[in-house]
């Protein structure tokens, strides 16, 4: 389930699980062996981020190429839905939990979605005993360490989300102000 690389510090996976709080949307990813971790671990501040999760910041990694390494596990889906929060994306949640799993570019050539990484199974964000073949301590740090981007820093909130160590970065400084909110 894992592999230790030269690249990053701390174990990565080279497949996880996840899904909705209720159980009826699950879903697999199988990570390339290219798969850029750090880059690849983001943050969003945008307002439609903070509405979708109630969240001040909304943590997601980027799957990509989608087409390939995300797989819905129980085809029959009933309750996964989608609503259109602008032209330029969908966001996708569970019609019977609410819970919000990813969003997706409306555009048919980006080949990639931003999962929510809360949606992630407990034993790939924090490991523990488990017979998963997953390291005691999980895969937290490669699936949401904060290394890539932090998208809309120009709605950080004074002292609450413009100093927090996940996004890496001190009070006042900025990695990159986004335009339109997907």
């Amino acid at each position: 389930m894992s592999s230790e690389s030269k690249t990053f510090p701390f174990p990565i996976p080279t497949s996880i699980t996840g899904g909705c709080l209720c159980g009826s949307v699950r879903y697999r990813v199988t990570f390339p062996p290219d798969h850029d971790f750090l880059r690849f671990s983001q943050t969003c501040q945008c307002t439609q981020c903070r509405k979708q999760t109630g969240s001040l910041f909304f943590a997601e990694h980027v799957i990509a190429p989608a087409s390939t390494a995300f797989t819905l596990t129980n085809k029959e889906n009933p309750t996964l839905k989608h609503y259109s929060t602008s032209p330029k994306a969908y966001r996708w949640f569970c019609s019977n939990c609410g819970s919000f799993l990813y969003w997706q570019p409306l555009d048919n050539e980006k080949d990639y979605i931003c999962l929510a990484v809360g949606s992630i199974d407990q034993v790939y964000l924090a490991g523990g005993e488990n017979d998963e073949g997953v390291p005691k301590e999980g895969y937290g740090l490669a699936l949401v360490g904060g290394g890539g981007e932090h998208l809309f820093c120009q709605n950080e909130i004074k002292g609450v989300t413009d100093d927090i160590p996940l996004l890496g970065r001190k009070r006042g400084t900025r990695v990159m102000d986004g335009g339109e909110s997907a």
